[in-house]
C-alpha cells in the first residue's frame, strides 16, 4: 500500500531561490558586453557614425568657417537656431558624436582582441585532419598509382610546396596529407580592422592633444607669432590644451598672388612668407627663412602645419581731421560673393586727441559698405570679376558712438545696429569712391580711399598623431587588399595501400578540396592538382572525376569532423 502525503492547504512548499542582486548585475553586465562586442552592434555603430558625420559635410562648421555659420544662422532664423542647439554646426565636438565614436571603439576592441588570439592559435596549429568521406566534398577525385603510399605522399608534398602541410597515418597503413593555403586573407582581415581601431584612436588622440587656430594676416609685411591663443581670430584647443605651451614660431606675410581663369574661377593662390622656428625666436635670431605658401602645400615648422585657406581684400582709408591729424584705417572686409569677391566690411576709427569721453563717442567714425575688386560701374556698385581690375567702394560714413567700449562683443565687419536704432550713430555721407578719391564731411573731415591690400587666411594645425594616422591608413588599405585578393583553400590526400582482393598491386589515391572564398575559381586549381597527383588511368574502374552528392550542401563535410565544421563557419569579417 502506498500512501501519498499532501501539503496542508495554503502551504505551497519552499519557493525557488532567486539570484542575488550581485549575480543579476553581473549577468546584466555580461550580456551587455556580449551585445556591445557583437558584429551586429559594431555595424550599427559604424552606420550611425556615418549618419552622424553627414551634417559635417552638408552644413557649415564653426572650426573651418565660422563666418559661414553666422551667415547660415542669419539666412535661416528658424532652422538655424534649432540646428545650433543640436550641435550640427560643430558636429565632431558634440557629446553624442563622441559617444558613438567611443562605443564603436570599444566594440571593435572587444571583437578583435579575442579574434586575434584565436587567429594566432590557428596559425600555429596544423591543418585539420582529412575528412572521412572525401567524396562528399564539392571538389574530389580518385585514381590509382603503382607507387607505394609513402612515395605518393612525398610526391604530393613536393607538388604542394608553399602550402602548409601536415602528414598523418591512419590504421591499415593509410597515409593522409592535409594542406591549406591563404591564411594571409584572415591576416589581412585582422590588419584591416586593427588598423581601423588604430585610425580611430589616432584621430581621437589628435583631438585631445592637438589644436587648430585661424588668423587673418595682411599681405603687406605683417607679422604673426604663435605665442598664444590671443594671437588668433579663432582657436580650437584639444581637451588637454590650454594654449600656454604653444611653440612660439613667427612668420611674416610679404606678398600674395592670385590668378583667375576668364570665367572667374581661381587658378592659383600663393603667398610669399618668411618664418622663424622656435629655436630662432628664442635665440633672438634676425635671420628669416623664405617659403612659398600655397594651397595644399603647407609650411611645416616645429611640428605645426600652416595652411593657406583663403584670401580677400582690405580697403585702406586715410582720414584727415579738421585739425590736420590723420588716422589710417586698414582692416579686412569679408567676401559676400565668392565668385566675384564682392566684399562688405566696416573700418572703424577713433578721433585723435579727444580726451573727453562724451565728445569722443560723438565723434567716432565708421566707413562701411561694399567693395568691388572689378566694379560694374554705375550707381549700384557690384563686382564682375574677383581680380583687382577696376576697384571701387560704395560706402556709408557713420558718425557717433560705435559702442567700442560698451563691453559687448561686436563684429569687425559691421557696426552695432543697436547704436543706429538708438540714433547714437548716424550716417553723414554716402558715396561711391575709387582709389585716390575723397569724401568731404560737413565738419571739414576728409576721407581718402588710398587703395587695397590683400589679406590671407591662415590655419595653424598641430596634430601629434598625424604620422600614426597615416601609417594606420596605409595598413588599412593593405589589409583590405589582402582580404579581397587572397583565396583561402584546403586540399586533402588520402593514400590507401593496395588491397589484393580488389586492386592488385595498386595504391588508391583519393583527393578532396574545399574553398572558403572564390569557390568557382578553386575548381580550376583543384583540377590542376588532381591531374598532377591522381591522373586517371585507362584501366581504372572509374576514370572520370566524381561529382558531389546533389543532396549534400556544397561545403558539407562529414558530421563527425567537428574541426572541419568549425572551420566552415561563415567568416564574420571581424
Amino acid at each position: 500500500m502506498t500512501s501519498t502525503l499532501q501539503a496542508p492547504p495554503g502551504d505551497a512548499g519552499p519557493s525557488p531561490s532567486r539570484p542575488g542582486r550581485a549575480r543579476q548585475a553581473l549577468a546584466l553586465a555580461r550580456n551587455t558586453w556580449r551585445g556591445l562586442t557583437s558584429m551586429r552592434t559594431a555595424l550599427i555603430l559604424l552606420f550611425l557614425l556615418a549618419v552622424a558625420s553627414l551634417p559635417g559635410a552638408l552644413l557649415p562648421q564653426r572650426t573651418p568657417s565660422p563666418n559661414a555659420v553666422s551667415d547660415y544662422l542669419a539666412q535661416n532664423p528658424t532652422l538655424g537656431p534649432f540646428f545650433d542647439d543640436l550641435g550640427l554646426f560643430d558636429v565632431f565636438a558634440t557629446p553624442w558624436f563622441a559617444a558613438i565614436y567611443l562605443l564603436l571603439f570599444i566594440s571593435l576592441i572587444g571583437c578583435l582582441v579575442p579574434r586575434s588570439f584565436e587567429h594566432v592559435r590557428g596559425l600555429r596549429a596544423e591543418p585539420v585532419s582529412v575528412p572521412r568521406n572525401l567524396a562528399r566534398l564539392p571538389h574530389h577525385a580518385q585514381s590509382t598509382s603503382d607507387d607505394d603510399p609513402d612515395a605518393v605522399v612525398e610526391s604530393a608534398r613536393r607538388r604542394l610546396r608553399g602550402w602548409k602541410v601536415a602528414v598523418r597515418s591512419e590504421p591499415g597503413g593509410v597515409r593522409t596529407l592535409s594542406a591549406e593555403k591563404g591564411a594571409l586573407r584572415e591576416v589581412g582581415n585582422l590588419v584591416f580592422h586593427l588598423s581601423l581601431v588604430a585610425l580611430l584612436g589616432g584621430i581621437a588622440f589628435g583631438k585631445i592633444f592637438g589644436y587648430e587656430g585661424q588668423v587673418i594676416v595682411m599681405a603687406d609685411g605683417s607679422e604673426f607669432c604663435n605665442s598664444g591663443i590671443y594671437a588668433y581670430d579663432s582657436f580650437r584647443p584639444g581637451l588637454s590644451v590650454d594654449g600656454t605651451g604653444l611653440d612660439p614660431f613667427c612668420m611674416i606675410v610679404d606678398d600674395f598672388r592670385a590668378s583667375f581663369r576668364p570665367d572667374g574661377q581661381p587658378d592659383s593662390f600663393d603667398a610669399t612668407v618668411r618664418y622663424q622656428d622656435t629655436d630662432a625666436v628664442e635665440r633672438g635670431d634676425t635671420t628669416w627663412q623664405p617659403h612659398d605658401l600655397a594651397v595644399n602645400d603647407p609650411l611645416r615648422v616645429d611640428g605645426e602645419r600652416v595652411y593657406l585657406l583663403g584670401h580677400g581684400y582690405a580697403p585702406r582709408f586715410t582720414v584727415t581731421f579738421p585739425n590736420g591729424e590723420q588716422r589710417v584705417g586698414l582692416i579686412q572686409w569679408r567676401p559676400v560673393d565668392q565668385a566675384t569677391l564682392l566684399s562688405e566690411g566696416a573700418t572703424k576709427i577713433d578721433p585723435p586727441g579727444v580726451t573727453d569721453e562724451s565728445e569722443r563717442r560723438r565723434s567716432q567714425l565708421a566707413i562701411t559698405g561694399l567693395f568691388a575688386p572689378t566694379s560694374s560701374g554705375g550707381g549700384l556698385v557690384t563686382s564682375t570679376f574677383p581680380a583687382l581690375n577696376d576697384p571701387e567702394a560704395a560706402v556709408d560714413v557713420m558718425r557717433g558712438d560705435l559702442g567700442l567700449d560698451s563691453g559687448r562683443a561686436q563684429s569687425i565687419f559691421e557696426v552695432d545696429r543697436s547704436m543706429v536704432e538708438q540714433g547714437r550713430l548716424v550716417r553723414v555721407a554716402r558715396e561711391n569712391v575709387k582709389p585716390g578719391g575723397e569724401i568731404a564731411l560737413d565738419d571739414g573731415t576728409r576721407i581718402r580711399f588710398d587703395g587695397v591690400e590683400n589679406w590671407v587666411s591662415l590655419q595653424v594645425s598641430h596634430d601629434p598623431a598625424q604620422t600614426a594616422v597615416l601609417v594606420a591608413a596605409i595598413a588599412l588599405l593593405g589589409g583590405l587588399t589582402l582580404s579581397l585578393t587572397v583565396r583561402r583553400r584546403r586540399f586533402w590526400v588520402r593514400v590507401t595501400p593496395a588491397q589484393p582482393s580488389t586492386t592488385v598491386g595498386r595504391t588508391v589515391v583519393s583527393l578532396g578540396g574545399l574553398a572558403r572564398t572564390d569557390r568557382a575559381g578553386y575548381g580550376e586549381e583543384f583540377g590542376r592538382l588532381a591531374a598532377d597527383l591522381a591522373p586517371p588511368r585507362p584501366d581504372d574502374a572509374d576514370t572520370g572525376r566524381e561529382r558531389p552528392d546533389p543532396d549534400v550542401p556544397a561545403d558539407a563535410v562529414e558530421s563527425g569532423e567537428p574541426d572541419e565544421q568549425d572551420d566552415r563557419e561563415d567568416d564574420d569579417g571581424r
